[in-house]
């Protein structure tokens, strides 16, 4: 089992990064999305893989941490996901209007002036 989280969490990182240096708003939205589950995985995979064990304190059992699973893990990964839908939001929205504003959906707005360049060089006709 911890193979395969492990994996899993290494795949979702990987996909991650490989969608951040692409130079599209929405792909560095969703590397940023992809990320956080990474994180979040990380996160709950630190408190221990451990089933069929109560996360609360009982009567008569023994309160050490093999009679219970480590509720702080999870309580950061609820944390983390609810911080992640509020950012990947606010990320949307600003694509959004970055959009409107520079009639592209690239990161850094460069893509038309490279396209102008292109057209205007030497040997071409320039315009529409």
């Amino acid at each position: 089992m911890e193979l395969a989280l492990a994996s899993a969490i290494g795949v979702l990182a990987a996909i991650g990064i490989y969608l951040l240096l692409r130079a599209r708003s929405f792909d560095v939205i969703l590397g940023m999305t992809f990320l956080s589950y990474a994180t979040n995985l990380l996160i709950f995979s630190g408190g221990r893989l451990v089933t069929g064990k109560a996360p609360v304190l009982k009567d008569g059992v023994d309160s050490t941490l093999g009679n219970y699973t480590d509720p702080l893990p999870q309580a950061l990964v609820l944390t983390a996901i609810v911080i992640a839908f509020a950012m990947t939001a606010v990320s949307i929205v600003l694509a959004m209007r970055s959009r409107s504003d520079n009639h592209s959906d690239h990161v850094d707005a460069h893509e038309d002036e490279a396209a102008e360049l292109a057209d205007t060089a030497p040997g071409r006709e320039g315009g529409p």
